[in-house]
C-alpha cells in the first residue's frame, strides 16, 4: 500500500525536544517530517512553503508562542491541524489554543508510541482530547466568568434545530459518528452531516470546539 505520508511540522524552541520528536516520528512509515521551527513566526514561514498536514506545536516559546501561531495557523484558508505540546494537563494556555482551533493536545512525556498515534488521528480528522481532560481544563479556567460564558454558549447554540443539538452534545460527550447514530437511531452519514451542519452554523473549525461549547453551555452536566 503507497499511502501518501502524512506531512508533519515540529514546533519548539528546545532543540533537543525537536531532536527527540524528529527521532520518534522518523520511525514512522506513514509520516514524513516537512520542517522544524524554534517558534510561531517561523512555524507560519515553514506552513507557506511546506504545506504540512499536521502541525505538533510546543504552547511556550518565545517570540510568537503556540497559542498565537495557533489562532494565525487556524486562520489560513489551507490551515493544518494543530496538536499542542504542554507539559501540564490543566493548562488555561490549551484551553484557549482549543478554542483559537488546536484538534487536541498531547504532554510532553507521552510515550512516544501514543504521539505517533495522536499525528495520525488528527490527520484522520479525529480530536485527540478525551471528554474527561476537556472538563478537567473547563473547571481549571471556569473562574469568575463561568456564568457568562454560558449565558453566551446557551446563545449561540440556538441556531441549532433539536436533532443538531442532540447531536452537538453526543460530540461534547466524546462519541465517535457510529456510537451517535446508534444512540440517535440514524444512519453515521446522517450523523456525519448534522456534524458538518453544527460546524457551518456556528462557524466552528473542529469537534472539540462543539464539545467546548456544549460544556460552556452546561449541556454536559448531567452525568454524562
Amino acid at each position: 500500500m503507497t499511502a501518501t505520508p502524512i506531512r508533519l511540522l515540529l514546533v519548539d524552541d528546545d532543540p533537543l525536544v525537536r531532536a527527540g520528536l524528529a527521532l520518534m516520528m522518523g520511525g514512522a512509515e506513514d509520516i514524513e517530517i516537512v520542517g522544524e521551527a524554534a517558534d510561531g513566526a517561523e512555524a507560519e514561514e515553514l506552513v507557506r512553503r511546506t504545506r504540512p498536514d499536521v502541525v505538533l506545536m510546543d504552547i511556550r516559546m518565545p517570540s510568537v508562542d503556540g497559542l498565537t501561531a495557533t489562532r494565525r495557523l487556524r486562520g489560513r484558508p489551507d490551515a493544518p491541524q494543530v496538536v499542542v505540546l504542554t507539559t501540564f494537563h490543566a493548562d488555561e494556555q490549551v484551553l484557549h489554543a482549543l478554542r483559537a482551533g488546536a484538534a487536541g493536545f498531547v504532554l510532553k512525556d507521552t510515550p512516544p508510541a501514543e504521539i505517533v498515534q495522536a499525528v495520525r488521528r488528527v490527520a484522520a480528522g479525529d480530536p485527540v482530547l478525551s471528554p474527561a481532560v476537556t472538563r478537567q481544563l473547563m473547571r481549571h479556567a471556569a473562574g469568575s466568568a463561568a456564568d457568562t460564558r454560558q449565558a453566551r454558549a446557551r446563545d449561540t447554540l440556538t441556531v441549532l434545530n433539536d436533532r443538531e443539538r442532540e447531536v452537538a452534545v453526543a460530540v461534547g460527550r466524546g462519541l465517535a459518528n457510529a456510537q451517535i447514530a446508534t444512540e440517535l437511531f440514524m444512519s453515521v452519514a446522517t450523523v456525519k452531516t448534522h456534524v458538518s451542519r453544527i460546524l457551518a452554523k456556528l462557524d466552528l473549525d473542529n469537534r472539540v470546539q462543539i464539545a467546548l461549547l456544549a460544556y460552556d453551555a452546561g449541556l454536559l452536566e448531567d452525568g454524562h
